[in-house]
């Protein structure tokens, strides 16, 4: 999924350096007729390796480069010296990134941790010289090994945005404006379903010099689980968050009837997703006075932690951050 500088979804080509041969010279000194075999053995070829790095929120910078080639390990030298090895090609991912197998689609590994480093394809091995080789019947082998080539391999990189607090609900359910007044997010906001097309990240400043990162991910259509819309861009970053923050709007024709849609998706795409902490806010509640909220409240759905809000008028807003955050403790 691309909009403007946020790349979440990218396929990348990786080749790993050869390894270098092993030497097959023989000694040769001043009163040394026939020295035997110090050949060194060949230089290893470069991995491409991939680094977790936080300060990366994006998988941008690879959408422009997606080749990648490593280094050729050096052949092995006289005296027994060993090749140099070939150069690793280090790409640096944002956390959260999940690699898979072009061929196979099947998870390689994921990227979680700040400076956390997978070998993505690994360097031919170097051949051996010509002096492992030398035996009591062979006292000069005039021979050694090849190194060995390296590989080439496509991978596909998928996003998954690591939060803290994550925004769940249908288009228009006000939850990049929320983002907007409790972070200094800028997210695209308009009165028109599908707004927000791609997740968007705010830091929410708390009491105590505290914060904690929120999630807006675009609107949950019903059959997202299945792919419809586009579900399973929208549900991979749900995967990552903490505490789920699902949101209503108060002009909802049934409450109840939206969360359950909203919890089933989330169930149908991922059940481990229901394991999470989760509330509910019902948003743009600036719209109703005190007396049809009581009434309201018994439309909600029951055992569930709930809040009337609104981003507008800033109404509940600092008991939603309270409520968040007992329950990111």
């Amino acid at each position: 999924m691309t909009e403007g500088n946020f790349v979440d979804y990218i396929r990348i080509t990786a080749h790993s350096g050869n390894g270098g041969a092993g030497s097959t010279h023989l000694r040769r000194e001043k009163f040394v007729a026939k020295g035997g075999p110090d050949g060194g053995d060949g230089g290893r070829g470069g991995h491409i390796i991939l680094k977790g790095n936080k300060q990366l929120w994006t998988l941008y910078h690879l959408k422009f480069k997606q080749h990648f080639k490593a280094g050729h390990g050096e052949n092995g030298g006289r005296q027994q010296s060993t090749g140099k090895n070939g150069e690793d090609i280090v790409i640096e991912v944002p956390l959260g990134t999940v690699v898979k197998n072009i061929e196979d689609e099947k998870v390689v590994f994921e990227i979680t941790e700040d400076n956390q480093e997978h070998i993505l394809v690994k360097g031919g091995i170097g051949g051996r010289g010509n002096t492992h080789f030398k035996s009591a019947t062979n006292q000069t082998p005039r021979y050694a090994q090849p190194g060995l080539k390296g590989e080439e391999k496509s991978f596909r990189l998928e996003l998954k945005v690591l939060a803290d607090v994550g925004l769940v609900g249908f288009p228009n359910a006000g939850k990049s404006t929320l983002l907007s007044v409790l972070t200094k997010a800028k997210p695209k906001i308009a009165d028109y379903p599908f707004t927000t097309l791609k997740p968007n990240l705010g830091i929410v400043p708390y009491r105590d010099h505290r914060s904690f990162v929120m999630a807006d991910i675009p609107g949950i259509i019903e059959g997202a689980a299945e792919g419809k819309g586009l579900g399973h861009y929208f549900l991979r970053h749900i995967e990552r968050n903490s505490v789920l923050l699902y949101m209503i709007s108060v002009d909802s024709q049934d409450i109840r009837e939206e969360f359950k849609i909203l919890q089933n998706e989330l169930r149908r795409y991922n059940p481990e997703m229901m394991d999470k902490d989760f509330m509910l806010a019902i948003t743009k509640s600036d719209l109703l006075d005190k007396e049809l909220m009581n009434e309201m409240q018994q439309e909600l759905p029951e055992g569930v932690d709930s809040i009337f809000i609104s981003s507008v008028s800033q109404f509940n807003l600092d008991k939603l951050k309270d409520m968040l955050w007992e329950k990111l403790q």
